[in-house]
């Protein structure tokens, strides 16, 4: 039996998912175990509040990413038929369209009309739903593989937050938590930069600031709780 592989652009969904998903779990369970450390210094208290964030995130993430993929998918099976039933009763219509939209880049009238005719007697379906909605017909992504993908990368994410938190010693937790933490967010910030060709420093440095902010308004308000 043969197996479909994925294609390049179905991987890099799954890996985005994957970084977004360690990303996310370090610094929901990092403003956890912080914002808790802020409130009491009870190691057991700590720790398990850690457990039950990394738990409830890696369910949360996994079914979130799961009806995220799934609805995309659907979305994407309706533009299919949508696009068939067009080509089907205004197969012309959708000709000009795809036509005008080469013209429309810059190309020549010409050499658009050309292209054109060459890319719709290949294939008008796969042609029309690219240059109209932006996808490759038959390149979904797998919504399973991306919650599963999830599932893992979260709660390997939360693994560093829950270390450093338990491992440091009382009056320097908070301190070596943040810093593993902000070198963390910059190697996942960097990684997400890399998949979705943004700018790399940009995405470090907001992925920083955002976990920077997460982790000093959690422990300010454990502080405040904990002296009430």
């Amino acid at each position: 039996m043969k197996v479909k592989q994925q294609t390049l652009a179905q991987r890099i969904n799954v890996i985005r998912a994957s970084v977004m998903g360690a990303n996310d779990g370090i610094l929901s369970v990092a403003g956890i175990v912080i914002g808790v450390a802020g409130a009491t210094t009870n190691s057991f208290a700590i720790f398990i509040s850690g457990i039950a964030g990394m738990i409830a995130g890696t369910v949360s993430m996994a079914m979130g990413e799961w009806v995220s993929v799934s609805t995309e998918k659907d979305s994407q099976r309706n533009a299919i038929n949508s696009q068939k039933h067009a080509l089907a009763n205004n197969y012309q219509g959708e000709f000009d369209a795809v036509k005008q939209k080469y013209i429309a880049d810059g190309i020549d009238t010409t050499l658009a009309t050309k292209a054109t005719q060459e890319m719709m007697s290949r294939d008008s379906l796969v042609t029309t739903v690219r240059e109209k909605y932006g996808f490759n017909v038959n390149e979904f992504t797998n919504p399973y593989a991306a919650a599963i993908a999830s599932m893992i990368s979260f709660p390997t994410g939360s693994i560093l937050p829950l270390a450093a938190i338990g491992l440091f010693p009382s009056h320097l937790r908070v301190e070596m938590t943040f810093i593993a933490v902000i070198i963390a967010l910059a190697i996942t910030g960097y990684s997400a930069a890399v998949l979705s060709k943004a700018n790399r420093n940009r995405s470090m440095l907001r992925n920083i600031i955002s976990g920077m902010l997460t982790m000093v308004i959690t422990y300010l308000i454990g502080k405040i709780i904990g002296t009430l």
